[in-house]
């Protein structure tokens, strides 16, 4: 059985809900980040950054949440939920994910951390430019998705559960992934998926999810 360390509506959604989808056993196991149940010495035996989530799998602990939803998708290929190595789509798929978790998830996280990178005096500048940076970075996810039901191929893949993630993230911008054209009712049809549905119950999220 898979046991995903998380917390509530940070990175280990985008594999809670891969989980789901799976519908193969697995555990959630909670931290509470407010206590630093993250940095206690327990969890980093498992994953030395301290960071969330972090995937157990047998004797295989696997973090980052974008290598957590690729392994997944590999240990189950028949779910379909990552098209098959060497085919375009896999191409396309690897393209969205790295520029999610490389691009997009990287300025969010400084949006809402600016401390990491600026001081007090400069945090209002830094997120006015982030904010700029994120939209330009939504616009050609959402020109992605015209025409189609899914980012990648003909059907919902990890790709999808890593955008639902980052682009619900954006309700806390001004300018939100929901109002764009193609993404707000792209967020909508996924919100309304039996997986995506049970993760945000499970999580204690309520609406609005996005």
């Amino acid at each position: 059985m898979y046991r995903l360390y998380n917390s509530p509506g940070t990175a280990g959604m985008a594999p809670h809900i891969v989980l789901r989808e799976l519908a193969v056993p697995h555990e959630i196991v909670f931290l509470d980040r407010d206590a630093g149940a993250h940095k206690m010495p327990e969890y980093l035996a498992l994953n030395p950054l301290g960071r969330l989530p972090t995937l157990v799998d047998g004797d295989l602990v696997i973090f980052e949440a974008a290598a957590i939803c690729l392994h997944l998708a590999d240990r189950h290929p028949e779910a379909g939920l990552a098209p098959p190595v060497g085919h375009p789509d896999r191409a396309r798929l690897y393209q969205w994910l790295m520029f999610l978790t490389n691009t997009v998830q990287a300025d969010l996280m400084v949006w809402f951390y600016p401390e990491r990178v600026a001081d007090e005096a400069h945090f209002t500048d830094a997120r006015v430019r982030l904010e700029e940076r994120l939209a330009a970075m939504f616009a050609p996810l959402d020109r992605a998705l015209e025409g189609h039901d899914w980012l990648v191929g003909d059907r919902f893949t990890i790709a999808d559960a890593y955008l639902f993630m980052l682009a619900r993230w954006s309700r806390n911008l001004p300018r939100k992934a929901r109002d764009l054209p193609h993404l707000g009712p792209w967020l909508a049809r996924v919100a309304e998926r039996p997986a995506v549905a049970g993760m945000f119950r499970v999580e204690g999220l309520s609406a609005p999810y996005y």
